[in-house]
């Protein structure tokens, strides 16, 4: 949530004085916008603090100057004096307070770069603050699940952390436990919509938004065996922590409910969830929440290795030291002594990338490191081995992610359940191959003819071209870790 313009004002060091609109200073600010011009509303989002000299404004236009502002949704007005102007005009603070807009004087002493830096260290504040709630959420939510009776507790936690109400359902819309106040409403709520979410081409989950009441719900296990249904509401609309608390919520619920295999899966999500955790260098929640499972990650450097294996659980318990599921690949956090075994085990069940040593509050670098080096064809391929050797070593990283990014983009945006980014690294892999590509991907060489034909129309570009395909391998081979919340 943004800090609210009150906040702002609060901040003694900049001075600013209330003139107007003291009524609408809990309203949000995300920016703050400099301009002297005589209407900068193109230029605005909405919930901008506009600050202004006013040395193009003149007291007849102070109305429509001000209606403009409260048009496009500005948070306030912050009236630099002692430039264009000795006093904020009373014109502009009449039209501000008729309008309720807030309106702030800021004195000649405090730069306007003062006031958008206090902004900006409120923002990354707020934003620190959820993101530590939502580990805190996510570390008690997985410790209520490897306690007894995990699967009711993961309910209750839930109800808890929303303010709200959790229910869990059987397949057959029966409910198994639920919490809250209004669960016995919401249970009602979920079990008619339950039949939609059965039905062939159903969306992964469904948002439910009602007069004080805001629902989300999403069936438990694959789409072919579905283990249950779990649903949980609140009377206020879920933010982005708050869908973060709740997708963990039933991720581990879904595991709670699996048996055999899938109890294994549920450790592998933990492990996922401490992976995450040490990715954002939160070491001590990390360590907690792998206390229950008599596991963790080496201490001291590690090599850090992404791998692509041909049987995951085969590698899971070959691989020394911790292991987890990443987007699609299997992470290995190794003792540096023992990184050549692993690379060994983890090239004779697939391909994997190999990091340099990185100490453990470096495993974010470690781990780009090797999914870049996991780009190359070779079955083990080492990052250190990739330095000095390719062009990509010369470019600046930040560059060269923005890069992929905006050229994949189409790839990754589109629709269909065919993994075009994929069957284009697999076709250029393979110096253009069809069959070889098609092999390596488990397709016939006709729907990789198919992809490749789609991936040209979506980049807009010739793949028969040299200088196209070392573009796209380029962007491949810069392809970032997924960021927190995926």
């Amino acid at each position: 949530m943004a800090p609210t313009l009150r906040r702002v004002v609060a901040i003694t060091s900049l001075g600013l004085r209330v003139l107007a609109g003291e009524a609408a200073l809990d309203r949000s600010v995300r920016w703050v916008a400099v301009s002297e011009l005589e209407d900068p509303t193109p230029f605005l989002e909405g919930d901008e603090l506009v600050l202004t000299t006013g040395m193009r404004l003149a007291a007849p236009g102070a109305v429509p100057y001000v209606s403009r502002l409260v048009a496009r949704g500005a948070a306030g007005l912050g009236f630099g004096v002692g430039l264009g102007h000795d006093d904020v005009p009373p014109e502009f603070a009449a039209a501000a307070a008729q309008v309720g807009l807030p309106l702030v004087e800021v004195p000649r002493e405090t730069p306007f770069i003062a006031i958008g830096k206090a902004v900006s260290e409120l923002l990354a504040t707020e934003r620190y603050e959820e993101l530590s709630n939502a580990f805190a959420a996510q570390e008690r939510l997985t410790r209520a699940a490897l306690r007894p009776g995990g699967v009711a507790a993961v309910v209750d936690r839930l109800a808890r952390e929303i303010h709200g109400w959790a229910v869990l359902l059987d397949p057959d819309g029966t409910p198994l436990h639920a919490a809250g106040d209004g669960a016995a409403a919401g249970t009602e709520l979920v079990r008619a919509e339950i039949t939609r979410l059965r039905s062939p081409g159903a969306p992964a989950s469904l948002a439910l938004s009602g007069p004080g009441e805001h629902v989300v719900v999403r069936p438990l296990g694959e789409r072919h065996r579905v283990r249950g249904f779990f649903a949980a509401g609140a009377a206020r609309p879920f933010t982005p922590v708050g869908h973060t608390v709740v997708n963990t919520a039933g991720s581990l619920l879904a595991l709670s409910l699996a048996r055999g295999r899938d109890q294994l899966a549920m450790a592998r999500r933990v492990r996922a969830a401490v992976l995450e955790l040490l990715l954002a260098g939160e070491r001590e929640a990390a360590a907690r929440a792998m206390d229950a499972l008599g596991d963790g990650p080496p201490s001291g450097p590690v090599v850090v290795l992404a791998c692509e294996p041909h049987d995951a659980e085969a590698l899971y318990d070959a691989l020394p030291g911790f292991t987890a599921p990443w987007d699609g690949l299997v992470v290995a956090l190794v003792p540096a002594g023992e990184a050549e075994r692993a690379a060994a085990i983890a090239g004779a069940r697939g391909r994997a990338g190999v990091s340099a040593p990185v100490r453990p509050e470096e495993l974010g670098t470690g781990l780009d490191q090797a999914r870049l080096a996991l780009g190359s064809a070779a079955p083990v391929t080492r990052f250190a081995d990739l330095a000095g050797q390719g062009l990509l070593s010369l470019v600046d990283p930040g560059l060269l992610a923005g890069f992929a990014t905006s050229l994949l983009a189409p790839l990754r945006e589109y629709g269909s359940r065919a993994d075009l980014v994929e069957s284009l690294r697999a076709y250029l892999a393979c110096n253009g191959h069809w069959d070889a590509a098609a092999q390596r991907l488990g397709v016939h060489r006709h729907t990789l003819r198919y992809r490749m034909r789609r991936v040209g129309e979506l980049l807009g570009r010739d793949l028969d071209d040299p200088a196209v395909r070392a573009e796209l391998w380029v962007a491949l081979s810069a392809r970032p870790r997924t960021p927190l919340g995926r």
